[in-house]
């Protein structure tokens, strides 16, 4: 028997309800790997999947975690043996497939990734799906031209998992980062981190009349979606690249063509769930070799099985900073 975090749902109610408790391999769903799970992580989905489920949970009792690094015990797949250190985010695994928040998981072969050399469990999960995303992110802007002197590159969302690990990506590869943020408190943190321009988000997340601004930015991480990323679409510089990768602003976009057909605008879209194993190999490579660990291991907020009910509340409200990592053996 082992610790998992189990959402149930009361049918009459339709309520859910999170807490640990104990199961056995005998529960965990057939797929051809067995992994005993040494970190996970918390992402937005993660807080859907913990409580209400958002519409991605479609069959209860169900263990969320949509990321996570361990070692395999057991494997019917000649890529993977035991001893080997994987990982795994994306897939829909924690919201169709049991999840991570478990002391053990049982996943396809196809949607684990060997962990990348100079990388433990633990700091992978510091990355987790934010930070794999934010990669993909800086990936796709320098895919599309971006340079180091073009000028700054905007962070929106910045404080949150994504924006945090897409600062330090960016400021380590020698960009200057201008980070978004409705949380003056965290400006230290921000610049911690690299940001060389706190930008306050009531500045930026209202919608102008105007549909183009003073070219501004020479990229940008967009994290939040909404009235923002079509006012930033205005502000950014000719043949600049926006990465928008969230929609914690909204999912509507009330913006104009204009951008894209006086200035040549790119509005590249991010997606992590199905990303192609080459190019997660790839995206995961960068990381080993361009997130600085120190920076990295500032971000860090350990937690338990335990705390995951409260964070994954907290998350939905905006209130975690930073990568929260989960010891579910703690």
């Amino acid at each position: 028997m082992f610790n998992a975090l189990v959402v149930n749902k009361d049918e009459d109610t339709g309520k859910t309800s999170a807490a640990v408790e104990e199961i056995s391999l005998d529960d965990l769903p057939e797929a051809e790997v067995t992994v005993a799970v040494d970190y996970s992580t918390v992402n937005y989905k993660d807080g859907l999947c913990i409580g209400p489920g958002g519409g991605l949970v479609r069959k209860y009792p169900h263990i969320p975690g949509i990321d996570f690094a361990g070692t395999v015990e057991a494997s019917s797949d000649a890529r993977y043996k035991a001893g080997d250190k994987v990982v795994l985010t994306g897939w829909r695994v924690g919201e169709a497939h049991w999840g991570g928040y478990s002391q053990k998981a049982r996943v396809r072969a196809d949607w684990l990734v060997p962990l990348p050399a100079g990388l433990t469990t633990r700091q992978a999960m510091a990355v987790g799906t934010a930070g794999f995303t934010a990669m993909l992110a800086v990936m796709a802007l320098e895919d599309h031209g971006l340079q180091k002197d073009h000028g700054p590159v905007l962070v929106t969302g910045a404080a949150g998992g994504v924006g945090s690990v897409a600062t330090a990506i960016l400021a380590n590869l020698g960009y200057e980062v201008a980070a978004v943020t409705g949380r003056p408190e965290t400006a230290d943190y921000l610049r911690s981190l690299g940001a060389t321009q706190i930008v306050a988000r009531e500045e930026i997340n209202e919608t102008v009349k105007r549909p183009l601004e003073s070219e501004t930015w020479a990229g940008c991480v967009d994290a939040v979606g909404g009235a923002m990323l079509a006012r930033v679409l205005g502000q950014m510089k000719y043949g600049a690249s926006v990465a928008a990768v969230g929609l914690a602003g909204g999912a509507n976009l009330p913006a104009t063509v204009v951008p894209f057909l006086l200035r040549g605008v790119n509005l590249l879209g991010i997606d992590s769930v199905m990303q192609p194993y080459d190019n997660r190999l790839r995206a995961w490579e960068r990381i080993a070799t361009d997130l600085p660990m120190d920076k990295l291991e500032a971000m860090i907020q350990p937690a338990t099985l335990q705390d995951l009910p409260q964070l994954g509340a907290d998350i939905l409200k905006g209130q975690v900073k930073g990568r929260v990592v989960v010891d579910v053996n703690g």
